[in-house]
């Protein structure tokens, strides 16, 4: 790690427990915070994740806000009944050609959300703590230079307290490391639970799909520069663990955001474009099906061009 990463590292790592909900009170002033929750088929643990921030974090937070990706359950329904504002992700923006993604959805929510600092949170957390939301506010509320908090924390797997975050450490880490060595103080660079200033979020794309928490990283370090970027341990978060097959698309489409933006800060000279057809095996009876999906990734502009001055 470079010497002054590691001093970062040092300044801007906080713990949740650094921020009582008495001292973010006393901070906020007129401060408003929103708290975004992008949903796709989650109404197991959303009605939860909402009543807890709802409950705990009153006063502190103002609006909670679902943004519901193309649910088949009743994700919308039961996410409304708890407390929250829902949309679906399909009518925000609607004159805008739709693109698919988790990017998509935490894009989108800047369009229907007020709060002068934007908190994201995934919606299948089990064991929801308002901890892993209070904690990201913490450094953004005291600390006017701070425009971005990230979230770390252990990811426990198969009933063991680490292991989880595979993808992490045999991508996104390296991929980091060999190319943007300033990141490399962020224990959990595609963390979901993030927060920011609108004023900061609004200046910067986001790309679409699995892509969208690497690109955030990048292109925030490039407009803010790393010590206007804090992380906040967490302790420890627990959601149900994907396939392999499912990492592998995900590992994909972080793969294509580091491309981009490797091409685009002119780090690379590409010769090729990539492409975004990811062939997966299956074994069946009688040999192996082949699994073909398309994991190529978009990019929504800044936020901000697509309003108009006043």
């Amino acid at each position: 790690m470079l010497p002054d990463v590691r001093k970062w590292w040092h300044r801007r790592t906080s713990c949740a427990a650094d921020w009582p909900l008495s001292d973010l009170l006393a901070a906020k002033g007129d401060t408003t915070v929103s708290v975004v929750l992008p949903a796709r088929d989650e109404r197991e643990t959303v009605g939860e994740i909402v009543q807890v921030i709802r409950r705990e974090l009153d006063g502190v937070v103002d609006e909670i806000v679902v943004i519901d990706s193309c649910s088949e359950d009743d994700t919308a329904r039961v996410a409304a009944q708890a407390g929250a504002a829902v949309h679906a992700q399909t009518d925000i923006l609607p004159e805008l050609a739709p693109m698919e993604g988790k990017g998509e959805a935490l894009w989108k929510s800047l369009a229907v959300t007020s709060g002068d600092v934007v908190a994201f949170a995934d919606a299948d957390i089990r064991h929801f703590r308002a901890s892993l939301v209070a904690g990201l506010l913490g450094p953004l509320l005291t600390d006017p230079t701070v425009v971005y908090a990230k979230g770390c924390y252990d990811r426990p797997l198969n009933g063991a307290p680490t292991g989880g975050g595979r993808v992490t450490e045999l991508v996104a880490r390296p991929l980091i490391n060999l190319h943007w060595p300033e990141l490399a103080g962020f224990m959990q660079p595609l963390a979901g639970e993030y927060a920011g200033r609108r004023s900061a979020l609004e200046r910067v794309p986001f790309l679409t799909g699995y892509g969208v928490e690497l690109g955030l990283l990048i292109d925030l370090l490039d407009l803010a520069g790393l010590d206007a970027l804090a992380q906040v341990d967490l302790g420890s978060r627990e959601h149900a663990p994907q396939s392999t097959e499912a990492l592998g698309g995900m590992a994909a489409q972080i793969m294509l955001a580091a491309w981009s933006r490797l091409q685009r800060q002119g780090k690379i000279e590409a010769r090729h474009v990539p492409s975004v057809e990811l062939a997966q095996f299956r074994r069946c009876e009688g040999g192996h099906d082949v699994l073909t999906r398309q994991v190529g990734i978009d990019e929504r502009p800044p936020m901000l061009t697509l309003t108009t001055p006043t």
